[in-house]
Formats: C-alpha cells, structure tokens, sequence
C-alpha cells in the first residue's frame, strides 16, 4: 500500500509540475505575444511537430531556383522572364541565365518578383490568385536538383525545430504518363475506364514508371544527405528532419491523365513506404477541375475499394465567394470527404457555404479529420483573413487543427510565419498553438511506429521548452 501511494504521489508531483511548466510558458506568451520580434523568437524556438501540407517545388525560394539556373546551363528569356531548359545545344535568340543575369541586379529582382509573392500589389486584371499559381509555370531546373530541392527545406524546417515534412511531390506524370495515356477518350463508367487506362501502354510502362520514380527518389535523399552533411561530425538540423511524401495529381490535365496517375500512385504507395498518400493539387477553380470535381472523387472512391485503401488528402474548399459563382461552393469539402475519402482537409475555407455546414463540421470532428490550415495561402489567393477564416467553426466544432506553410518560396515565409500570423490575426492561446503541434503528428500519413516516436520526443521537447521560463 505504501508503495502504491509513493507511485501515485510521484505521478501527481509529476502532473502538476508538468502544468505550472505549461502555465509559465503560456505566461510568457501572453508577455510577449505583443511584440512582434520577442513573439517570433519564442515561436521559432518552440518545439514544432509536423508540416503537412507543403508542395516541395512550392517550397523552393526563387533565389535557389536561379542559382540552379545559372549553374546548369539553363536559359532565360529575358522579355517573358521565363527560365527553360536549352531546346538544342544553345538557348537560340536568348542567352543562359548566367550571362543573362551577371551584373544585372534589376533584372534579378524582377525575376524573383515574377517568381513569387515578393513585393506583390493588385491590379486591375491581376490578383494574388493569378500571381501565385502563376509562378509555377515560371521556375524550372534539372532533375537531379530534387535532392538539392530537398536539402533546402528540409533544413528551413530544422532550424525551426520542426520534426516532420509530408512534401507534396509530382512524378512520372509529365514525362512518362501523360504521353501514353492523354488521347484516351474515358466513357464515364468508372470500372470501364480503369480497364481502358489499364490495357493500353501506360498498363505495361506502369512497372517501370514505378522503379523510376524510386531510383530517383533514392538519388534525390542521398544527394540532400551528402548536402546536410548527416553522415559526417558536423550534421545540419535538417538532418533530423523526417521526411514522407504524398504522391499529387495534378486535376486540371484531361481525365484519363488524372486517372492513370492516381493509379500510379495507388500502386506507388503500396511499393514505396516513403509515399505515404495522395493529393489532388493546381487552382481549385479552375474550368477543368471544377468541371470534373465529381469524376475525381468518383476515381478515387473506385481505387479505394478496387485496390485498397490508401491514405488521402484532399484540397477541398481553396474556393470564395466571388471567385467562383455560389453551386460551387456547396459540396465541395463534403464530396472529398464523403466520396473522396479524404482522411485531411487541405484549406478548407469555403466551409460556412457547405451546405449543412454544421452537420459536416460534426462529421469531421467525429471521424476525426484534420483540416491544414494555411493563413497566408487564404489571405494571398482569396483574400481571407482575420475574422472571416473559418479557423474558429473548425476549432469551436472541435475538428483537429494542423496550421501548415503551403508554398513557402513563393510567399515569402516559413511556418513559424504562419504561426504568428495565428496569434496575430486570430489571437490564439498557446494552448491552441502546442495542441496543433501534436494534432499535426497525430494525424500524419507517417507509419505507428515512428509517429509514436516523434510524439514521445514532442513531449520532451515542450518539457524541456517550457522549462526555460
């Protein structure tokens, strides 16, 4: 007896010095949550679970983009202020990127400009929508810049003491898939059509378009290890970093694209436990896509069930009123999740136009899917912020939350960004703030093993934390 009662005195001691380290943290919070450095030192010490929702080439800042640029050989088109590669054996009427940009810094800053969210005003005909998907289609580099890719965000993520990247990453689709697969014509009967994509060529080149994308994966982690240095003495914090990925298919290409690569990834998820789920990316307004939302989601309920369940990610409701007409605001988050069989919920931010609104919001804190908060993205792209982000229906409804970076290069900021934009915009506790951090492991696409290792460290972590104040 005496020895039970020493047990749970020791537990109890535990606990309440466990709470008061919280509550002197949560203190000192409150101090300096008004100041603006002093508030962005504390959040970039603090400990940070996982970033879950980042498009890796999204992530990449314009600066690296044009170092690669210039280092590779690669051309510049100085009057579209487009990077390409060289068609032949020269850049023909324009020059390389180096030559193009040596001494010539006005022509660098605009290229940055062009390259992402950087000194970005509206204008009449040109918003922040248009800017910011705009800039894919302007950085490029060679492939084994993957590694390098890697190397550079993993490390960002290091020195904020992040535990764990999901990277967004397309493969296979441009070079290989959609040659072979982009004149099929589909029928809309789901089975008919995934027999089509099957017998054609693209069901044969399937296994070697699969091998490929894994060597290239392997050469892209060895080549961000041998850049982090983390087999020798002197490692850099990115080298902690875990890092998955999830498979993205692009919805604005012709359906029997889109469909042949969620197969792809059906399969790539089965055979590589880096890729630990899929995600539908590109504008969610486009004319494509919103004209085949209900045949995505259809594709993808039909795999689920043919060839077994994989981990899904949505972006869903990435939409606002007056950037699309009212219909397409309804259904969207519901149809990803319902149909969809999203387990996230990439932005969200249509919500409150879902029909039911309130039912869904109930369902998703039922079954417990996660919503990936980007505040930037939805202030950049849509125009929301402060009061009218549906942050606080999705908390208030108690739906798990994951504040997340999105596109990281081409806005201009990290994550510990967006965690003051949090506090600044929408005055969350600190409280809120250590419970996403553990949200965003909790609901990780990670294997058990590891996400209940890097929960355990996150808890030690936040002790040692707290215990500094």
């Amino acid at each position: 007896m005496r020895k039970l009662l020493a047990i749970l005195g020791t537990f109890l001691l535990s606990a309440c010095t466990t709470t008061q380290l919280h509550d002197d943290a949560s203190s000192k919070f409150e101090y300096i949550k008004h100041n603006d450095i002093a508030l962005r030192a504390f959040l970039q010490s603090m400990p940070k679970g996982g970033d879950l929702h980042n498009h890796l080439s999204g992530a990449v800042y314009a600066e690296n983009w044009i170092t690669w640029a210039e280092e590779d050989g690669l051309c510049l088109d100085k009057a579209d202020l487009r990077v390409y590669l060289p068609l032949k054996i020269d850049c023909g009427e324009n020059t390389t990127a180096k030559e193009a940009l040596l001494g010539n810094q006005k022509l660098r800053n605009l290229l940055i400009d062009k390259m992402s969210m950087r000194d970005f005003t509206a204008a009449e005909g040109w918003s922040g929508h248009d800017q910011f998907f705009r800039t894919f289609s302007v950085f490029t580099a060679l492939p084994s810049r993957v590694g390098d890719m890697l190397a550079e965000v993993s490390n960002r993520a290091g020195l904020q003491n992040i535990a764990y990247l999901e990277l967004m990453i397309t493969k296979g689709l441009f070079d290989r898939i959609l040659p072979l697969v982009g004149g099929i014509v589909l029928s809309g009967d789901v089975e008919r059509d995934y027999d089509s994509i099957m017998s054609s060529e693209f069901g044969e080149q399937l296994p070697d378009i699969l091998r490929q994308t894994q060597k290239e994966i392997d050469l892209a982690e060895a080549r961000r290890s041998e850049l982090l240095g983390c087999n020798t003495n002197s490692p850099k914090p990115g080298c902690k970093v875990v890092i998955r990925y999830l498979s993205q298919n692009v919805r604005t290409l012709p359906s029997s694209a889109v469909l042949a690569h969620m197969i792809y990834s059906w399969h790539l998820l089965e055979q590589d436990s880096r890729f630990v789920g899929i995600n539908l990316v590109a504008p969610e307004n486009d004319y494509i896509a919103l004209r085949d939302y209900d045949e995505h989601m259809q594709h993808i309920n039909y795999l689920y069930k043919a060839l077994g369940p994989r981990n899904v990610s949505l972006h869903a409701g990435e939409l606002w009123l007056g950037l699309v007409q009212p219909k397409e605001l309804r259904f969207h988050i519901n149809d990803a999740i319902k149909v969809g069989r999203a387990k996230r919920i990439g932005h969200g931010t249509d919500i409150v136009f879902e029909n039911n609104y309130q039912d869904l919001l109930k369902h998703m804190a039922k079954e417990n899917i996660l919503v990936e908060i980007s505040l930037t993205s939805s202030d950049v792209i849509l125009g929301v912020k402060g009061s009218a982000h549906p942050y606080f229906l999705y908390r208030d409804a108690g739906v798990p939350i994951a504040f997340s970076s999105d596109d990281e290069g081409v806005s201009r900021i990290d994550l510990t960004h967006e965690l003051v934009k949090a506090v600044r915009d929408l005055g969350i506790s600190y409280s809120e703030l250590k419970r996403s951090q553990f949200d965003s492991l909790k609901y990780a696409f990670v294997d058990e093993v590891t996400k209940a290792r890097m929960i355990r460290e996150l808890g030690q972590r936040f002790a040692e934390f707290e215990q500094s104040f």
